[in-house]
C-alpha cells in the first residue's frame, strides 16, 4: 500500500492550473496525524507516505519530526517522499537541512515553461529561479531533486524542453497531463500526452522522462505508475487535510467516491470503490477490444475527465494515430 497525504491546501505560490489554488476557500485545515498514525497500524507494510498540497513545506518540519518518530517507534521500513515547490527551502534552507537529509526521506519538485506557474500573480516561475533552487539544493543537500512538470495545451509547445533541462541538470522528469480538477476545465488529451512521449522517445531523451520508460511496458505489463494505474484503489490510498479518505488523490480534490475511513480501518477487506463504478470503467464499449485499451483506460480519474468534457472521440482519433508506433514499442520490450 503507498499512503498520499496531503497535510494541508495552503500553498505560497499561485499556479493557474493548480487544483489546490481555488478548491476551497478555508485553507486553515491541517491533517491530524493520528490519522495516519491510524492507518499505519492498519497498513503497516505502507511502502511509501507520498506528500503533497497545496506545498509540505507549509507546514511546520515538527509535524513531519512526528511522524518520523512514529515510524522509528514502531520500526516500519516506510519511506517518506515529498513533491514541493522548494521555495521555503529556497527562502529559509536552514529550517529543512536537517529533515532533508534524513535516510527515510526523498524530495521532488516541480517546474515547467510557461506562464502557468507562478510565484506570485505577478511574477512566474522561470529557469532561472529553479536553477537555483536546484543549485542550492544540491549544495545543502547533496543530490539534485527530480521534478514533475504538468502539460497542458497553454505549454505543449514547451514540453520536451523540460525534458532537455532534466538531461542537463542529470536529474529524471515526470510529464503528467493536466486533469480537470481546480481551474483546469477540460483535461489535456491523453493521445497528445503519449504524442509527446514519442517525440521524447525519437530524440534519444527517454532515460530523462518517467513516463516515457514506462511506455514500454504498458501494453502486456500493466500500468506500473500513477496516472496510468487502472487497479490503483487496490494499493494507493489518500488522505486530506479535514480528514477525508480516498483512492485518488485527483478524485480526492473533486471530494468523489470517498471511503469511510473508520470502516475500512476495522476490517480486513479492502474497499474499491473506483472498480465498482460501471461508468467510469472505460471511455467505451469497443475499448475492450482495442489494443489500447491499457493506456486510454489506466486511470479511472481520466476516463471520467474526458466523458464529462465530450471529448472521447477527440482523444480516439489521436490515439489511433500513434497506436501502430505504441504496440511496436512493447512488442520490442516484450522481446
Amino acid at each position: 500500500m503507498e499512503l498520499i497525504v496531503k497535510p494541508t491546501e495552503k500553498c505560497n505560490f499561485k499556479c493557474t492550473f493548480c487544483s489546490s489554488t481555488n478548491l476551497v476557500d478555508d485553507k486553515a485545515s491541517l491533517l491530524d496525524l493520528d490519522k495516519i498514525f491510524q492507518f499505519l497500524k492498519r497498513f503497516p507494510k505502507t511502502q511509501t507516505i507520498i506528500v503533497n498540497g497545496g506545498d509540505p513545506l507549509m507546514v511546520t518540519p515538527d509535524y513531519y519530526w512526528k511522524l518520523i518518530k512514529y515510524l522509528d517507534d514502531h520500526d516500519l521500513e516506510t519511506s517518506i517522499s515529498f513533491t514541493t515547490n522548494l521555495w521555503d527551502f529556497y527562502i529559509r534552507p536552514d529550517k529543512w537541512i536537517e529533515l532533508f537529509r534524513h535516510p527515510r526521506m526523498g524530495i521532488a519538485t516541480s517546474f515547467h515553461y510557461g506562464e502557468t506557474r507562478r510565484i506570485s500573480k505577478d511574477r512566474v516561475f522561470k529557469e532561472e529561479d529553479f536553477w537555483n533552487i536546484s543549485n542550492l539544493f544540491l549544495e545543502k543537500i547533496g543530490y539534485r531533486p527530480d521534478f514533475i512538470s504538468v502539460i497542458s495545451d497553454e505549454n505543449e509547445k514547451d514540453a520536451i524542453r523540460n525534458v532537455e533541462l532534466a538531461k542537463q541538470m542529470g536529474v529524471e522528469c515526470k510529464l503528467n497531463y493536466a486533469m480537470a480538477s481546480g481551474d483546469e476545465k477540460n483535461p489535456y488529451l491523453l493521445s497528445k500526452i503519449y504524442k509527446i512521449y514519442l517525440d521524447i522517445i525519437d530524440k534519444d531523451l527517454a532515460d530523462w522522462e518517467f513516463n516515457t520508460k514506462q511506455l514500454k511496458r504498458r501494453l502486456y505489463q500493466g500500468a506500473t505508475a500513477c496516472p496510468q494505474n487502472r487497479n490503483c484503489d487496490s494499493t494507493i490510498r489518500c488522505l486530506q487535510p479535514e480528514g477525508d479518505y480516498y483512492s485518488c488523490g485527483a478524485f480526492g480534490d473533486d471530494k468523489e467516491f470517498p471511503i469511510d475511513f473508520e470502516a475500512e480501518m476495522n476490517s480486513d477487506k479492502i474497499e474499491r470503490p473506483l472498480s465498482k463504478n460501471i461508468e467510469i470503467a472505460s471511455l467505451k464499449e469497443e475499448c475492450f477490444s482495442c489494443p489500447m485499451f491499457q493506456i486510454c483506460n489506466g486511470c479511472k480519474k481520466t476516463v471520467k475527465d474526458l466523458k464529462k468534457a465530450n471529448l472521447i472521440e477527440n482523444h480516439c482519433v489521436g490515439m489511433k494515430k500513434l497506436s501502430s508506433k505504441i504496440v511496436s514499442i512493447n512488442e520490442q520490450y516484450a522481446h
